[in-house]
């Protein structure tokens, strides 16, 4: 998968990922009073919102993105209705082509970590038959357990041909507190990057491992040193825009071929008519998506000039 999603981002000119993250506060009013309408305030009636918030963005995206990256906690916070639209959402952006990332940031170990592989990127056996559940492409893994916790979730990638992104060192402000402690003078996120590297090496494709790493936009000095260390690791880049994460920060994030990284923007794209800048109506927030996607490629691309 970590192939077909280079290719992608060389067909689209596009290093750029879509996180479908929505909230009920982020849903235009008249999505949800259309779905109200229909099931009551109700788990149903939310659901019936985000898918129909979720369809039109893909919609009109899909043709110039590689990725979407929806965060499975939207999506949970509804229940069993919630996760039905989450798969939803990863069946529909297949169907269209698209590269799916889970953003589940999973992690544990033995029987636990295999089935949340199973779960999300391989197969579930059933008596004599197996099925895949969730089917997503790549998914996001803790990495805080150690080889026991990325194992389950490494062998499922070489058999399936699929990928993680490992947290390296995420956007958030106070990732600081344990990613940047010193262990024998280096910061920890140093020492977790090695390890991708080393683990990434077991499960390569054709010019990049199938296993990448999360480093976030906000901290471009350490993305700099972490391109460094992991050069066969895809990275995955959250924090920018509503973050503060700007494009001149991102060059160190890629490789000198001008790949090695994919950029995410969740609320910049999909909340994207709130933005005065495109003068639309909240009904056309999926135009105003579109806009966002052409602006921030465009952005990010200048970068490269």
């Amino acid at each position: 998968m970590i192939n077909k999603l280079v290719n992608e981002i060389k067909k689209k000119n596009a290093p750029v990922v879509v996180g479908l993250d929505p909230t009920m506060a982020i849903i235009p009013e008249c999505v949800k009073e259309k779905a109200f309408k229909e099931h009551g305030e109700t788990l149903e009636g939310a659901a019936e919102a985000i898918w129909t918030f979720n369809k039109s963005i893909v919609d009109a995206i899909y043709d110039l993105v590689p990725a979407v990256k929806p965060q499975i906690a939207m999506y949970e916070q509804f229940g069993i209705p919630g996760m039905i639209v989450f798969k939803k959402t990863v069946d529909y952006c297949k169907e269209k082509g698209l590269v799916v990332i889970a953003d589940v940031k999973r992690g544990d170990i033995g029987s636990t970590s295999a089935a949340y592989a199973a779960a999300h990127l391989g197969r579930t056996e059933v008596g004599s038959k197996s099925y895949g559940a969730f089917d997503e492409d790549f998914a996001t893994v803790n990495p805080y357990f150690g080889i026991d916790g990325i194992k389950p979730f490494a062998d499922v990638c070489k058999t399936e041909k699929k990928g993680i992104f490992i947290l390296v060192k995420t956007s958030n402000p106070s990732s600081g507190e344990f990613q940047d402690r010193l262990i024998d003078g280096r910061p920890l996120y140093e020492i977790v990057g090695e390890k991708v590297d080393e683990w990434g090496r077991e499960c390569m494709g054709d010019s990049y491992s199938y296993i990448g790493a999360v480093v976030g936009a906000t901290y471009p000095e350490m993305g700099r040193v972490l391109r460094r260390v992991m050069p066969k690791a895809y990275i995955l880049v959250p924090g920018y825009g509503a973050q503060g994460g700007k494009a001149a920060d991102l060059l160190p994030y890629f490789n000198e071929d001008g790949l090695g990284a994919i950029v995410n923007s969740s609320r910049g794209i999909i909340a994207a008519y709130r933005n005065e800048k495109y003068g639309l109506a909240p009904k056309d927030y999926a135009e105003a998506s579109r806009r966002a996607v052409l602006d921030m490629i465009e952005d990010i691309n200048g970068i490269f000039a």
